[in-house]
């Protein structure tokens, strides 16, 4: 399975829902670097909870670029929990979501945050073009 890795930036901006106070929205602009030449927009929900340490958030974001060097765009869906500290995350391409000559892409995203900066480690499969 093709991998790759690189550095991304991102900004969260809160929105103001006024919902319920347990409950956070944000917006997501994100700018990779690397194999993925790529921004994203996207969604976040999150809540936290009354124990230290424990959370929850979900997102979904769009990313628009190119890949090895194949234009188009596909979705990315997460699913975060901190358990008491424990970090679980997973982040993965919506199926179908591949656009131009991502189309039909699948796979996975892990991500890392240490010294500030972001990292993004992807493992994908791309539909044959020959």
């Amino acid at each position: 399975m093709p991998h790759t890795t690189g550095l991304f930036e991102v900004k969260l901006t809160p929105q103001e829902d006024n919902l319920d106070s347990a409950l956070g929205r944000s917006i997501l602009d994100k700018q990779f670097q690397g194999a993925l030449e790529a921004t994203s927009r996207g969604q976040m929900l999150s809540t936290m909870t009354a124990v230290k340490g424990s959370a929850g958030y979900v997102a979904i974001e769009m990313v628009n670029g190119t890949l090895d060097g194949r234009a188009g765009a596909f979705a990315l869906q997460h699913n975060g929990i901190m358990d008491r500290g424990n970090p679980s995350l997973t982040i993965v391409v919506v199926p179908d979501s591949g656009t131009g000559q991502l189309a039909g892409i699948e796979g996975s995203m892990k991500i890392e945050i240490a010294d500030g900066k972001h990292t993004y480690s992807f493992e994908y499969t791309l539909p044959d073009t020959n």
